[in-house]
């Protein structure tokens, strides 16, 4: 009978999307958000993805390229909380339609709809590169990425009403898949509860979180910096003192330490995907958290 229903639905958007088609033009600041865009929109919408997974999203060139992007966006989707405070900005002022600025009807930030963690009681330039409005790298809880997906809905439909049902409808089917995804992979991730890892730099607080799995240490001294001869020697202290099970980097940074640290500690070394084409068959946001499980449990063996 479910699967009836869900059928008669997929039935009816496909109606509603040749029959009210309008294409809307998302500029996306991380392939992450391009995919969740995809998700929602389906064929209502046309996705950038401003990023890839082998940059980070910290540090972007505001090349003419994405200036030429993002003047013809119709609704720009990014992390906030500063993620992209040394770029986004410079984009935004070579555009002239004032709905993309933030706080208007066509900016949308993920971070914003959800619980951050990692919130800073104060800030100042000795503690590295902190974020004022705490973690940015939100898109790694499903539980979040639930609760973001459900605003964006909303948000699609205000930028485009003619298509509020069909968002509606590829929402709730969304949902279902999502909900069911989450339930087998928190049973896939067992093994990984209460396990300690070192990592390169914070991104990986709300998946850890939702996981069980404890930072050791980072390889970072401070956010942003690059590590030093002098905090691998206190690193090393650290995971002799307490092992870890491993160590783990993103595909866009610097292999060095982490090698270091594993040749002084014999603790294995996996790199994780960490967003949308992050590695092979990662291809939307269901292959990024099954294969992230499958590589940290690869890890353990």
């Amino acid at each position: 009978m479910k699967t009836c229903i869900r059928s008669l639905s997929i039935v009816v958007m496909l109606f509603i999307s040749t029959s009210l088609m309008a294409e809307i033009n998302v500029f996306a600041c991380e392939p992450e958000w391009a995919s969740l865009v995809d998700e929602l929109g389906g064929e209502r919408l046309s996705s950038y993805a401003a990023t890839t997974a082998y940059q980070d999203p910290h540090h972007i060139e505001a090349r003419p390229g994405l200036i030429s992007k993002i003047r013809k966006a119709d609704l720009v989707v990014c992390s906030g909380a500063d993620l992209e405070a040394g770029w986004l900005p410079i984009l935004l002022r070579q555009v002239s339609n004032q709905r993309l600025m933030p706080g208007k009807i066509g900016h949308f930030e993920a971070a914003k709809m959800v619980e951050r963690l990692d919130v800073p009681i104060d800030t100042d330039r000795s503690m590295g590169d902190v974020h004022e409005a705490g973690n940015p790298h939100v898109h790694l809880d499903p539980r979040r990425i639930q609760i973001i997906a459900k605003a964006l809905m909303v948000r699609l439909k205000q930028v485009d009403p003619q298509g509020a049902e069909y968002y509606q409808l590829r929402f709730d089917d969304f949902t279902q898949r999502w909900q069911q995804a989450i339930l087998q992979w928190k049973q896939q991730a067992s093994a990984l509860q209460g396990k300690r890892i070192v990592v390169h730099h914070r991104d990986w607080v709300y998946l850890f979180d939702w996981l069980g799995i404890e930072i050791a240490g980072a390889l970072e001294p401070k956010p942003g910096l690059p590590a030093t001869p002098g905090h691998l020697v206190l690193l090393k202290q650290l995971v002799t003192a307490k092992p870890v099970d491993m160590i783990v980097h993103t595909p866009y940074q610097s292999t060095k330490a982490a090698k270091r640290l594993s040749q002084i500690t014999n603790t294995p070394v996996v790199e994780l995907p960490y967003t949308v084409g992050g590695a092979d068959q990662v291809n939307d946001l269901f292959d990024l958290f099954s294969i992230t499980i499958e590589k940290l449990k690869s890890g353990l063996l």
